[in-house]
């Protein structure tokens, strides 16, 4: 099985950036189409984007399209999350996930495993 571990949040101004980093152990994470979640107070877990095993293909909700870029380093076994022109609606805990089968997905019970989350906040 595969251990992650998320980084890089904290607190930011609305317009700013923040950069999720994801960092994989345990086994390779190129073996994995990787994901970012997040978690509102009192919401569902939802999908963010997520990124092929190659890092070919990737795929983002619409709430993030244009402002968020997935990416990933099978070199560095890790995942990141460039997240620019931040909104205040964008404040959550964010979250890594790893699927071992398949294709790129956005369902969270269709992922294996995942990290303990990083806190993103964002004033306005």
């Amino acid at each position: 099985q595969v251990q992650l571990v998320e980084s890089g949040g904290g607190l930011v101004q609305a317009g700013g950036s923040l950069r999720l980093s994801c960092a994989a152990s345990g086994r390779t994470v190129s073996n994995y189409v990787m994901g970012w979640f997040r978690q509102a107070p009192g919401k569902e877990r939802e999908f963010v984007a997520a990124i092929s095993r190659g890092g070919l293909n990737t795929y983002y909700s619409d709430s993030v399209k244009g402002r968020f870029t997935i990416s990933r380093d099978n070199a560095k076994n890790t995942v990141y999350l460039q997240m620019d022109s931040l909104k205040p609606e964008d404040t959550a805990v964010y979250y890594c996930a790893a699927r071992l089968m398949g294709t790129i997905a956005t369902i969270v019970t269709e992922y294996n495993y995942w990290g303990q989350g990083t806190q993103v906040t964002v004033s306005s």
